[in-house]
This record gives structure tokens, sequence and C-alpha cells, in this order.
């Protein structure tokens, strides 16, 4: 199974119509998925301990952290705040490591963690069974803890759409906009009998759009649709989306 992304799903199609053209690829398509991300509400601490004793050399790493939310649109920061060498400096870059590939996983539902700051703040180290393996493992095991403890959420994409409209069928439009979660910002008089409908709708709800949008305006009406920002999903919604992911 191949994965393909998209600012929508006119350019889904369109990727999916090159590739049997093109390439001759004959694809099994299946519905589009939306592209939800995960963030934290709050701050918390946690501990990451990996400990392992087999006979040999066994294995340790030891870290604590802070996490906290950065601003939208920063992704992840990440601060070293180790004094007095409690864990050596070999080590920071896997433990930073080890933290961002439990951001990539996700924590509530599976879904890339966005907008942190982490910090490093304490650990320990063993002079024999530390190792780069062990503090990534840890780090990642702490980000994990610190996450939960600070309140994940579910974020999703919100779509700025422009739907054209005869003014006839202005109260089927704006309708169906509604329903969709969507929030209208504007509807502007563009003469002629033609309104303009400017908003903001989740992009969960404008799969097969175009197709609906025909059908409530015999054909006349068109609309077009651009990336605007995440913001949290509402809790009811959130747990049916959870519910989904743990149930695969």
């Amino acid at each position: 199974e191949t994965l393909i992304s998209g600012m929508g799903e006119l350019n889904l199609e369109i990727i999916v119509d090159r590739m049997k053209r093109e390439f001759g690829v004959l694809a099994n398509v299946g519905r589009p998925q939306v592209a939800y991300r995960e963030t934290i509400k709050g701050r918390a601490e946690a501990e990451g301990k990996y400990i392992r004793q087999s006979g040999g050399r066994g294995q340790y790493g030891h870290v604590e952290i802070r996490v906290e939310p950065a601003e939208p649109g920063v992704g992840f920061e990440f601060i070293d705040s180790i004094k007095g060498g409690v864990i050596p400096k070999e080590y920071i870059s896997p433990i930073e490591k080890g933290i961002k590939e439990a951001m990539d996983r996700g924590v509530l539902a599976g879904y890339p963690l966005v907008d942190v700051k982490v910090e490093l703040f304490y650990g320990s180290y063993h002079e024999v069974d530390s190792s780069e393996a062990a503090f990534k493992i840890a780090g990642s095991l702490a980000l994990q803890e610190a996450a939960k403890r600070a309140k994940v959420v579910l974020l999703e994409p919100i779509m700025h759409v422009v739907v054209i409209t005869p003014e006839k069928f202005l109260g089927e439009v704006t309708g169906d906009f509604n329903s969709k979660r969507g929030r209208i910002e504007k509807i502007a008089d563009r003469g002629f009998g033609i309104k303009e409908i400017m908003g903001k709708v989740p992009l969960a709800g404008m799969f097969g759009y175009a197709t609906s949008l025909r059908s409530m305006t015999e054909g006349r009406a068109s609309f077009s649709m651009e990336f605007s920002r995440y913001e949290e999903v509402p809790q009811n919604i959130a747990t049916d989306i959870v519910e989904g992911r743990m149930k695969k």
C-alpha cells in the first residue's frame, strides 16, 4: 500500500489519473483520509528510564524532561538544560532523536505530535552500561509520559472556502455549509444575481463537495478552497476518531 498526499480531493484525483495515464498503474483507491495532528494543551514533567540487565553488559538511560506548548507552526523545539555533566554530551543528541521519533508516532491516536517545546533538565548515566540506544529509548518513553500528563488533543486542517452561487440557491448552500461545521465569514454580492460565500470549513467535511454542490445548484455553482490553519477538534468528534484508529 502506498499513501499519497495532496491539498484536497481534486489534487489526489489528478495524481491518481496521472498514474493511470502516464505510468499505466491501475490503483485501487480508498477514501481520502484527513491529515490530523496532535498537540498538548498544558505543561508537565516526566521521567524516562530504560534499564536492562542480561548477564553481560546492560543498558542504562535515564532522563527527565519538561514539555509545554510551543507557538503554532514551530513544530518542535528542544532545549538542553543539563548542567554539571549529569548526562554526558554524547547522549544529548540520541535523547533528542528519541523524542522526535516518539512525536512522529503520536501519543493519542498515532498522528504526529506538533508545536511542542521540550526541555531536558536532568537525568543520570552509568559509566559501563549507558549507551546511545538506551538514552534514545529513555527520551522516547519520557516524551510519551509527559505528553499524556500535559493533555494531548487532536488538531484538524481547516480550509478557507469560497463558493460562487446563483442567489436562488443561497439558502441551500449556506445550510449545507453550516452542516459541515463551517463558519461563514462573509457573503458578498457579485452582481447579476450571483453571491459569493466565504468561510472556514474542516477538511473532513469537504470530501465529495464538488458533487454535492453541483446537485444542490443544478450545476451552476463553483467553489475553491485552500489550507488555512490547524484547529482543535471538538471533543465528541475527537473521541470517535481516536476510537476508530484504535480499532485498526
